[in-house]
């Protein structure tokens, strides 16, 4: 393999996870060069599929445990299901039927990872978990992503991102007078999505040296608390739990703050150190304003920059936004991010035609320059598109996979 080659080329993994945060870390891995292989029930595909018929009301531990789903009809896939599953190749295979599991450690045989998003405790009752899976596949890493954990009293509690982040402390710090839900999935993103991937990439980097693969637990609770430092800090400093809107990076500085324009929209004023409040107040015309900061009196200083945004239009703070000093930025509305220069510059930003229609997209944030990310390997798959070739490739003949599919395994 050449050096245009991606990082993770050669490296095959079996995704048996829906929904967002499994089918998103898959995606990350394959986008950087990973073999991945999305298995779905044949009858129960990835709900996303559905995600343009609005997705939102359906009940994910139903799909998660692989029940009662109707079979998927030939509609076109959904826009959610485009936007996390590129670079992938789909089997549908129901391995609630022993024949089903039988091959799934087919498949594992040269796997390098297995990654699932089931209730803890799911895969060891059909014996396909991790403790019954380390023997027969001692190089496998195994990444499952739960919302509690494999262990501790919360375990086998059902959740969603909002109930992660409100026991980890995250959904207190929002908001002004009550604690709002977050605009984006905090937990499943970031605690989930971004803690599995870096967990299995420390994983293979640790069995390039061991020789051994090893069981990541994820939960999307741990991942959203870890994102809690600063805060942290603060209550370790006091013993006291931070107040919403009161610290420093949330609502405490004026200099680092929301404010509302004069044409009721709204801009980010992040210059937090004095140099860079300076030349925000120079190019302003208000560089009496840093007095106030320099004296502490916050209250003033934030009535005063209140006062002076409000004084004008979006577009007359545009210039200062453009300023690379002010530390002022516009607050863009998605449709707006999807047209911003600096993301569309690199490479973030993608119209692609899938299916009948054109889609934007999100690119790869993972720019490496010498085993450069690969987006456009694969189209996310049809389900089931690749069931033929990838049972093949593991030995099975025409004939048995024909009668595979009349019992409704595949």
């Amino acid at each position: 393999m050449g050096a245009e080659a991606g990082p993770l080329t050669g490296i095959r993994v079996v995704d048996l996870s829906m929904l967002l945060p499994g089918p998103l870390c898959s995606q990350h891995l394959a986008d950087m060069g990973a073999d991945v292989i999305k298995i779905e029930n044949p009858r129960a595909a990835d709900m996303t599929r559905y995600s343009d018929m609005r997705f939102g009301g359906v009940e994910k531990s139903a799909v998660e445990d692989g029940a009662g789903q109707s079979e998927p009809s030939a509609r076109e896939d959904g826009t959610m299901f485009l936007l996390l599953n590129r670079n992938k190749k789909s089997v549908t295979l129901n391995i609630m039927r022993p024949e089903g599991r039988a091959i799934l450690l087919k498949l594992l045989a040269d796997a390098d990872v297995l990654l699932e998003g089931f209730r803890p405790g799911k895969m060891e009752e059909m014996g396909i978990g991790y403790s019954q899976l380390k023997e027969k596949f001692p190089k496998l890493v195994y990444c499952a992503i739960s919302g509690y954990g494999a262990t501790g009293p919360l375990r086998d509690f059902a959740g969603h991102d909002g109930n992660y982040i409100s026991r980890a402390g995250v959904m207190d710090l929002t908001g002004a007078e009550a604690p709002v839900v977050p605009g984006i999935q905090i937990a499943d993103i970031a605690g989930g999505t971004l803690i599995a991937l870096s967990g299995i990439l420390a994983a293979l980097v640790a069995r390039g040296r061991t020789g051994r693969g090893q069981f990541v637990d994820v939960s999307m609770m741990d991942g959203a608390f870890s994102m809690i430092p600063l805060q942290a800090a603060d209550f370790a400093l006091t013993g006291k739990s931070p107040e919403r809107g009161t610290l420093p990076l949330s609502g405490g500085l004026p200099n680092y703050h929301v404010y509302r324009t004069k044409d009721q929209r709204y801009v980010m004023l992040g210059s937090l150190e004095e140099r860079f409040f300076r030349a925000f107040l120079r190019q302003a015309g208000r560089e009496e304003l840093a007095d106030l900061l320099k004296s502490g009196q916050l209250a003033e200083l934030k009535a005063a920059l209140t006062q002076l945004f409000a004084s004008r239009d979006l577009s007359e703070w545009m210039p200062l936004c453009e300023n690379t000093e002010t530390c002022l930025s516009p607050v863009q509305s998605v449709a707006q991010a999807f047209e911003d220069p600096q993301l569309k510059a690199r490479g973030m930003v993608r119209r692609k035609v899938r299916g009948k229609r054109e889609i934007v997209e999100i690119g790869s944030p993972f720019h490496l320059s010498g085993t450069p990310c690969d987006l456009d390997r694969l189209p996310p798959p049809a389900h089931g598109e690749h069931t033929l070739e990838v049972l093949s490739s593991v030995g099975l003949d025409a004939l048995s996979i024909e009668e595979l599919r009349k019992k409704r395994i595949i």
